[in-house]
């Protein structure tokens, strides 16, 4: 059965009107010393792409799918099929899961891990047949009912043993189909209130699950990146993977930071607060940055809305960072994106990809040009230029005391501060995507 009735999507340029082809994604230009491909390694979200319906907590799901009306296991290899149709249509190299996209929970967990079975080799054999990789998997315990009080920080020792065993057949799975990484996200990793919640046994109990995950990885001989994806709320009010410094912190107090990267997601850092960019920053600054889940957030929306990747002033600083960081590999691109609730048609799912690549490709190509221009690099020169010599140099050097700098003082007969220019820095950064823009 054929999911998708269009020709692969192929690259035309930014003045083709075709709206099933790529405007700026040319998957084997080189960009540098890499092609686009290699620098973006972009993959699909099962869960948003193949298993979502659209429903919100106002209406429910409006996503028209061939599948929508077979019985679970058939629908399971029915969306196997069809994401491995779509990959190819879209030139994507990559897709990633929890366990429960993939394949139906059973009545126990006996039962749910024989449907993965059956539904992992399906998936192995078209991985095969297509040469299509696997970014990442992961489990998902937080959606069941049982996940009420978490799962690694769950109050219930009986639950935490369940989260366990189901990490411990989605590592069996990873290491079954190659999986480059391994996420965890905290979905209910966290806490309502204070008043009820001892903090300490939690994160405790949550570093302890994540040795024994390394540990069984390799006893099972798996060797992906292991990956943790920070989301600062929803659904508790307080996550414990709230950002990439908390996260951060959280990892070198157990001695964890030598074996787990973050998986960033940009809708979750606005939700800290945070932009985009400073957590790639923070990352990358720390080299702990491993894998990016590209979308954005709505501006006036409070929540988690995940929409596909539009913003090419927000891509280019995204990929400012990932180039610096050297890119992601093994990490990559996943659009952890659905189409808005108003976009239902099968064929939407293309379209929305569409739109992403391209603005990640531009965005891509503004950052490379202006790396070639050292551009921030000769901003950061001209504005820390005081530390390079003299007693700036010494402060940098550690060579200092508050001695020689009060001394120093005291000597000053005046303080001149420079200007940023920011609202320059920001027009030029305009300048290069429509100077991209208008070459292309």
């Amino acid at each position: 059965m054929t999911y998708f009735n269009i020709d692969p999507v192929t690259y035309e340029g930014p003045k083709s009107n075709n709206i099933y082809s790529f405007k700026y994604y040319n998957p084997e230009e080189k960009i540098g010393n890499k092609t686009m491909a290699e620098h973006l390694r972009f993959g699909v979200a099962y869960w948003h792409t193949f298993t979502a319906d659209l429903s919100d907590p106002f209406g429910v799901g409006t996503a028209q799918r061939d599948w929508n009306n077979l019985e679970p296991m058939e629908q399971a290899k029915a969306r196997v099929d069809a994401i491995f149709e779509f990959m190819q249509k879209t030139q994507i190299e990559y897709f990633c899961f929890h366990d429960v996209d993939i394949a139906p929970e059973g009545s126990t967990l006996q039962e749910s891990n024989e449907n993965l079975d059956v539904i992992v080799d399906r998936i192995k054999e078209k991985m095969e047949e297509t040469g299509k990789k696997l970014l990442w998997n992961t489990t998902n315990n937080f959606t069941h009912e049982r996940f009420v009080h978490g799962a690694a920080t769950s109050s219930n020792a009986d639950v935490y043993a369940y989260a366990a065993a189901k990490v411990k057949k989605s590592l069996e799975i990873a290491k079954k189909l190659g999986s480059e990484n391994f996420v965890f996200w905290g979905g209910r990793e966290g806490y309502e209130s204070l008043l009820n919640t001892d903090m300490k046994l939690e994160l405790t109990n949550l570093a302890n699950f994540f040795k024994m995950a390394k540990n069984y990885a390799n006893e099972i001989g798996y060797t992906g990146q292991f990956l943790i994806e920070p989301k600062p709320k929803e659904p508790t009010s307080h996550q414990y993977d709230t950002d990439v410094a908390t996260a951060y912190a959280f990892l070198q107090k157990y001695d964890l930071d030598d074996i787990f990267k973050f998986n960033i997601e940009a809708n979750h850092a606005t939700l800290a607060g945070h932009t985009f960019q400073h957590e790639l920053r923070y990352a990358r600054d720390n080299d702990m940055l491993g894998s990016v889940d590209a979308n954005q957030g709505h501006p006036l929306l409070g929540w988690d809305t995940d929409e596909f990747p539009t913003d090419v002033f927000d891509t280019t600083l995204a990929m400012y960072e990932i180039l610096k960081n050297g890119g992601l590999a093994p990490g990559g691109l996943n659009f952890d994106a659905k189409p808005r609730r108003t976009s239902f048609k099968q064929e939407d799912l293309v379209l929305t990809h569409i739109t992403g690549m391209d603005t990640f490709a531009l965005g891509l190509r503004v950052a490379h040009k202006m790396i070639e221009d050292n551009f921030f690099e000769s901003i950061m020169d001209t504005k820390y230029q005081t530390f390079k010599e003299g007693i700036g140099k010494k402060i940098v050097d550690g060579t200092t005391s508050f001695a020689e700098l009060e001394t120093y003082a005291h000597n000053l007969t005046s303080i001149d501060n420079a200007s940023d220019h920011l609202e320059v820095i920001k027009s030029q950064i305009n300048q290069y995507i429509l100077n991209i823009n208008n070459k292309d």
